[in-house]
């Protein structure tokens, strides 16, 4: 009797309940009708099919200059879907799960709304709301997503309208096209997509269960971030279809039991330039703002594909090569336990739990990895949980995550990512030294038993022979960073900003501004060229000591091999890159006028340092940057402005921007401003440097080649290769640009931390550009820069830099402008005709300067 009379207070109380919301619901609905803007929604609802267009955003895409596709941005990924085409199993799986009497309701369910009065009432917040998929469509399309009771009331009267002037198939229609359910997936369409990677049609009873218990909480439900709050939400929706007589006993037992199968699927690309994607994302949100997410922009960049592809395997190898020299660091992650622990479950999980049919063995169950069981009966183990973590650990730059399962002397067993067993022999960590700082590591790898542990989490890559599939690896410390660029266009050709995007989106290439070293020097010996000097000019490669305020400390530079070579000429001082005599010709050129200078090639006067250690490369540049002044060094002096973006067009293929830059035209009248070609007229760049000065610099850049720190580089076996290799102090940053007339390149090695990576940039940036360069220049025929007037070329004793006597043995032939070529026999001199001022004296350009002692420039 007490229960009869206990559930009948209880109806009661909904009921007068309910009666108090409605008619304080309708009390205030005369007055929030004529609300300002409620007309203007309701009047949206006229034309479903404006508001459906209105709402379906085209994602912006990014393109190759070929036409491939790099990347797709938007804030939502979204397919529409026509009533028609829906699945029948998902409706009634979404019915279940958010609105079981969607087509009795005329748009609001009072019991629901009478709950979430009690919650507004105890809480002063309307927690869950009681919200059909009418009232859910509303806020979706026409209103914000805050919880006031103010919105709510506009819901409700929306959802009533809506109600009358649209079918439950358009209201439905209009819900799966916009409904958010997590990793950017908006609408039943992109959601089969991401989490299956197929059609909504071909999922199945348990896959689409699954989707249908998104919408409550994408977050929380996720199937890929919490697959057992997941799984626990899809079997309630199951049971509560099942309840409903929507699915037969068959088909709710074998759905039940099944196993999570979702993985994030990524949109599809046809090639791989994250580092590129995101700098053409950055432009196209600065040309249209947050417009460019939505209009279905095209976006073409000048990269090219074999070029940009080059490039990631020249960075990758290259760093994974220097990695594997310096030792091995450690296991990623260690002792990785086989059984995870369990978390409480939330009320809300609970309740269902205790809701549906089956209970947590059954979840459990599902919970059970195919592969584990496959594994369990070789191991003898369960590692479900250690594929769980495989799962979640990102494959970067290629490098497979794995566990340990077991290690010996001799042996290393892993589990890979996917599930596959992966055997380790001796030779296959033959690499792993252990790494004790940038200079040392031990000769030889420990056994497998002292290197790994069971549990520890290592990277394997691919091996480089079919008998060795895999081999030890490890996530590179170093960075690196590449730019290629036509040096008569300005055009960006290929950009790798990292070893990952996805575990660094900082983008080296454009952002990192580090110090340049020697690879900075040939700017400053073209002042001199100008100024004055010659490539045969003899400066004196011997110790100095400043006591400048400005370096705030006495310097004592010095060459990279700690030794002093004596007088030099300027041509070998510069390909064999002698620090002492960078010094001294900055010291001639004058330090404002060497910084005016240097300044046409693109670099900001403001951040160039206004003391001597300017000459060594002290100043802070971007791999962009010096890639630009090394293209304006390889054209002959023209300034070009570097440019990615070609140009963007909308989803109907109307032009909406294109790239307008200036160009060089060598053939060109001086007096000629602009070139119209294919139908576009740009402006042509002028000359700003002397062309013998460049030219002359080309010459003493082949010498870097053949005969200086450049070497490596004839592996290529291109006679038109130039280029200057860079090491900063404590070999902190390792740089290499070099150019044909027309491709340059430049690579830049390092750590973000700067610290010493125990080589020089011939040995690690260099490899790393031959690379990129044999790929990029493959079937180019030879393109070297034309000789201007005005230059002679004079056989020369190397000694002094005079001319040489008849039949001199040692001779060689120097390249000269011609009113300073050397006079024939002149006698050596003793002195120096420089000034001793930093602002830069006046030499007698018409004869070597041959300088005995430093006190003769200091």
């Amino acid at each position: 009797m007490m229960q009869v009379l206990k559930k009948l207070f209880k109806n009661l109380f909904w009921l007068l309940l309910a009666g108090s919301s409605l008619g304080a619901i309708w009390a205030l609905a005369v007055v929030l009708y004529f609300w300002p803007g409620l007309h203007e929604e309701v009047a949206q609802l006229q034309d479903i099919e404006a508001l459906l267009n209105e709402q379906l955003e085209m994602p912006m895409r990014i393109f190759t200059a070929e036409g491939l596709l790099i990347a797709e941005f938007g804030e939502h990924r979204r397919t529409r879907i026509a009533y028609e085409d829906i699945p029948r199993r998902y409706i009634d799986a979404l019915l279940a799960a958010e609105d079981a009497s969607f087509y009795q309701h005329p748009g609001v369910d009072v019991r629901g709304l009478a709950r979430a009065t009690v919650q507004l009432l105890d809480s002063g917040q309307i927690q869950s709301g009681g919200s059909t998929i009418t009232m859910q469509v509303a806020r979706n399309y026409l209103l914000t997503r805050d919880r006031t009771f103010a919105r709510k009331i506009r819901e409700i009267l929306l959802s009533l309208r809506m109600e009358q002037l649209l079918t439950k198939q358009q209201i439905l229609e209009l819900y799966v096209n916009k409904i958010y359910l997590g990793n950017r997936a908006y609408g039943i369409v992109a959601a089969a997509e991401v989490y299956y990677g197929k059609p909504l049609h071909e999922l199945n009873l348990a896959q689409t269960a699954m989707i249908a218990g998104l919408p409550k909480a994408p977050s929380a439900y996720n199937p890929l971030a919490n697959p057992r709050r997941a799984l626990i939400r899809r079997n309630w929706i199951l049971s509560r279809m099942y309840g409903l007589g929507m699915v037969d006993d068959m088909s709710y037992e074998t759905a039940i039991r099944a196993p999570i199968t979702a993985r994030f699927h990524p949109p599809e690309r046809d090639i791989h330039a994250p580092y590129v994607a995101e700098s053409a994302r950055l432009f196209a949100l600065q040309q249209f703002g947050d417009q460019a997410y939505t209009r279905g922009l095209n976006v073409y960049t000048s990269v090219r594909a074999d070029h940009q592809l080059a490039a990631n395997h020249a960075i990758n190898h290259g760093l994974l090569a220097y990695d594997q020299r310096r030792g091995w660091r450690g296991v990623e992650r260690e002792a990785i336990p086989l059984t995870e622990q369990q978390l409480e479950l939330e009320a809300d999980a609970l309740a269902e739990l205790q809701a549906t049919e089956s209970g947590l063995e059954q979840v459990q169950q599902a919970l059970q990895d195919p592969r584990a069981e496959r594994l369990k009966a070789e191991l003898g183990i369960d590692v479900s949980h250690w594929l769980r973590v495989l799962d979640a650990t990102p494959v970067f730059g290629g490098l497979q995550p794995a566990i340990v399962v077991e290690s010996e002397a001799e042996r290393i067993r892993l589990v890979r990512r996917g599930g596959q067993l992966v055997d380790l022999e001796p030779e296959d960590w033959s690499w792993a030294g252990r790494y004790h700082s940038p200079f040392w590591k031990d000769r030889n790898a420990p056994a497998g038993h002292r290197l790994v542990a069971r549990g520890d989490l290592v990277r394997l890559r691919t091996g480089d022979r079919a008998e060795q599939p895999w081999v030890l690896s490890q996530l590179p410390a170093l960075e690196a960073a590449l730019v290629a660029m036509e040096t008569e266009t300005g055009a960006i050709t290929a950009m790798v900003g990292g070893f990952d995007f996805n575990q660094s989106r900082f983008n080296r290439a454009e952002q990192a501004a580090r110090q340049a070293g020697s690879v900075f020097k040939p700017f400053v010996y073209m002042a001199a060229l100008e100024r004055g000097y010659t490539p045969a000019t003899i400066i004196n490669d011997a110790p100095v000591v400043f006591e400048d305020q400005q370096l705030e400390d006495v310097w004592r530079p010095q060459n990279s091999s700690g030794t002093f070579y004596g007088p030099t000429r300027l041509r070998e001082g510069l390909y064999k890159s002698r620090n002492l005599i960078s010094i001294r010709v900055l010291n001639y050129v004058g330090i404002p006028r060497a910084i005016e200078y240097v300044s046409r090639f693109g670099f900001e006067r403001e951040r160039l340092p206004r003391d001597l250690s300017l000459s060594l490369g002290s100043a802070n540049v971007t791999p962009l940057e010096m890639t630009r002044a090394y293209a304006i060094l390889a054209n002959g002096g023209y300034p070009i402005d570097p440019w990615l973006v070609a140009r963007i067009e909308d989803n109907d293929g109307d032009l909406l921007y294109q790239a307008v830059h200036r160009r060089v035209c060598r053939n060109c009248p001086e007096e000629q401003e602009s070139i119209t070609l294919s139908g576009m007229t740009y402006p042509l760049s002028q000359r700003v440097v002397d062309p013998r000065a460049v030219y002359t610099m080309h010459s003493i850049l082949r010498d870097v080649i053949d005969d200086g720190t450049g070497r490596r580089a004839q592996a290529l076996d291109r006679g038109d290769i130039r280029g200057k290799t860079g090491t900063t102090n404590e070999l902190h940053d390792a740089w290499f640009s070099g150019f044909n007339r027309d491709l340059v390149a430049t690579v830049w090695a390092g750590f973000d931390q700067p610290s010493s990576t125990g080589e020089y940039g011939a040995n690690l940036a260099l490899p790393m550009w031959i690379n990129f360069m044999r790929v990029a220049l493959r079937g180019q025929s030879e393109q070297v820069l034309e000789r201007p007037e005005g230059l002679v070329t004079v056989r020369i004793d190397p000694e002094t830099g005079l001319r040489a006597g008849p039949g001199q043995q040692n001779a060689m032939f120097e390249i000269f402008y011609r009113e300073r070529a050397p006079e024939a026999l002149a006698e050596r001199r003793t002195g120096s005709d420089e000034s001793t001022g930093e602002s830069g004296g006046e030499a007698r350009p018409s004869q070597p300067v041959l300088i005995p002692a430093p006190e003769a420039l200091f």
